[in-house]
């Protein structure tokens, strides 16, 4: 009896920690509003940074649309291989200066794992909520 009630115990944090790790992108959109100024999601619009619409999965500084206005930073990042993918993501929202030392980015980050994660949900979602 134990020894199931342990298993379900085991198997409902599991599931608990995978649904938190997926995040919510209407949630994200919410938090993507304090990127907005700079950064689009939705459409492949350049503003002061480049657009994040397909950001998941893309090589750092690539954006074609973007290429002239990429830091050295940034571009060195990409050339050395940096990828978006989900880990580099949240590392990057919760630091960029120090996940790309030199990108020109002057937001600090986000601070909670959970707008992090809601965040990516948002960038991955097509489409958008």
């Amino acid at each position: 009896m134990f020894r199931a009630a342990s298993s379900a115990s085991i198997l409902l944090l599991a599931t608990s920690l995978a649904a938190h790790a997926g995040g919510d992108p209407a949630l994200g959109k919410h938090v993507f509003n304090r990127c907005i100024a700079c950064h689009e999601a939705a459409t492949d619009r350049d503003k002061v940074g480049p657009h994040l619409l397909g950001v998941v999965g893309r090589t750092a500084g690539s954006a074609e649309s973007f290429l002239g206005h990429y830091s050295e930073g940034m571009k060195s990042a990409g050339a050395a291989g940096l990828v978006w993918d989900e880990a580099n993501l949240a590392e990057y929202l919760k630091a960029p200066r120090l996940k790309v030392p030199g990108n020109k980015m002057m937001f600090a980050g986000l601070t909670n794992d959970e707008d992090i994660a809601n965040v990516i949900a948002y960038l991955k979602a097509d489409p958008k909520p």
